[in-house]
């Protein structure tokens, strides 16, 4: 199971009026940070409302900042909980088969993610191993999932900068690419801001309630995502798993040059393809087990799955990627000057079919594939656009839940 669970770790809501655990307390309008419609507190924590979406707010400790993550979503951790164990016992598998391996999750987590853990724990009515099977929770379903043969198709990124916006900052985006199987996650969706005491910076993930992020930013104005590299390459010994390395590089570092020296320094469990951008400029990180290639553009740099650059020497790329990778290019050189929020978002609407890149229930592998998640950001003013599938977008500013100006 270990293995498979390596070999599967694909590019990996909220409900429209919230149900509220008995230890929440309504919140008073003066602890609002932000114009959001503030719905409910927990300790130091806040529950805002964007639209459709949940948005928290954690202030403390890590392990304080996990405590009211539990308070506060304490009504969809325990649904998504309940969605996730009993379809993946209905194929077969045994809940003491799965907590077993979901207790190998945080084996090498860095301290700091473990703490958050521990205070979920402590406030959800969920037990620290029901908390690392969440954070999991997409990857066991996927394994349990009929579909035959899983595609590497997960994720892609554009981003725009300089003679293609129309400002000249960048405009960054993503979309967060699984088989059907993942689709009633959609309901369980939750930005999550953190905002630690210790120093550290603050930090947003877009994710469903207790899964792991793949999309970050912090309130330096850095982004970090990543796109599965559509080929295999596991790590000869055992190594963290990079993706929940990002939490520490969103923590730690405050500018482009620095973040894309620790990431280079991280040797990663498995091949990715990681999405970076900051408050000037972007690039791709084509990131295999034993060697980093950096992609850069003149104003535009584009990532679905598959390694671009030449000096890898590799085989033609699947179709599915190509098509995608070069669709985001040419889409964006159509718009060139008039890249902006809107016109990005309406790049990223345009299903695979009609010649964008959005899987929209989209037939690949013998199954269904659609865009999850998808966002837009702009990292100069901290602005944010996010969607599932099949809902609509919406803006949230973070730099006040950040709790500073925009860098």
């Amino acid at each position: 199971m270990k293995a498979l669970l390596v070999a599967l770790l694909l590019c990996l809501l909220a409900i429209p009026a919230a149900v509220f655990s008995s230890e929440q307390e309504q919140a008073s309008p003066g602890s609002s940070v932000t114009d959001l419609p503030l719905i409910a507190t927990f300790e130091d924590g806040q529950r805002y409302e964007a639209g459709l979406y949940p948005v928290i707010v954690l202030t403390g400790s890590y392990r304080e900042m996990g405590r009211q993550y539990g308070g506060l979503m304490k009504t969809e951790l325990t649904e998504e909980y309940a969605y996730l164990m009993n379809t993946i016992t209905s194929q077969g598998m045994t809940k003491e088969e799965i907590m077993k391996d979901a207790r190998m999750v945080p084996a090498y987590y860095p301290e700091r993610v473990k703490e958050i853990f521990t205070g979920m724990a402590e406030t959800s009515g969920l037990t620290y191993d029901d908390i690392a099977f969440l954070y999991y929770g997409p990857i066991f379903l996927l394994l349990a999932s009929s579909n035959p043969q899983p595609v590497p198709a997960s994720c892609s990124y554009l981003a725009a900068w300089g003679d293609y916006t129309t400002d000249g900052s960048p405009v960054v985006s993503r979309n967060w690419d699984l088989a059907d199987s993942i689709m009633p996650l959609t309901e369980w969706y939750v930005l999550t801001i953190y905002r630690p005491t210790d120093g550290s910076n603050s930090i947003a993930t877009w994710s469903p309630a207790g899964a792991r992020p793949e999309t970050f930013m912090n309130n330096k104005g850095l982004f970090i995502a990543d796109d599965n590299c559509g080929r295999e390459d596991n790590a000869p010994e055992t190594r963290p798993e990079f993706i929940t390395e990002y939490y520490r590089f969103m923590f730690d570092y405050s500018d482009l040059n620095a973040l894309e020296v620790a990431i280079n320094g991280t040797a990663p469990d498995v091949g990715w393809i990681v999405d970076i951008a900051g408050p000037d400029e972007a690039f791709v990180l084509e990131k295999s087990t034993d060697r980093t290639v950096k992609r850069t553009g003149d104003g535009v740099i584009a990532a679905a799955n598959h390694f671009v650059d030449p000096s890898w020497n590799l085989p033609e790329p699947p179709e599915h990627s190509l098509s995608r990778y070069n669709n985001l290019l040419r889409q964006a050189e159509e718009a060139k000057g008039m890249i902006n929020a809107e016109k990005m978002m309406e790049i990223r609407d345009v299903c695979i079919e009609d010649g964008g890149s959005k899987f929209c229930h989209s037939d690949l592998g013998g199954g269904k594939y659609s865009s999850n998640h998808q966002v837009v950001f702009e990292p100069q003013n901290q602005t944010l656009w996010m969607n599932v599938m099949d809902k609509d977008w919406q803006k949230v500013e973070l730099a006040p839940l950040f709790g500073n100006e925009a860098s």
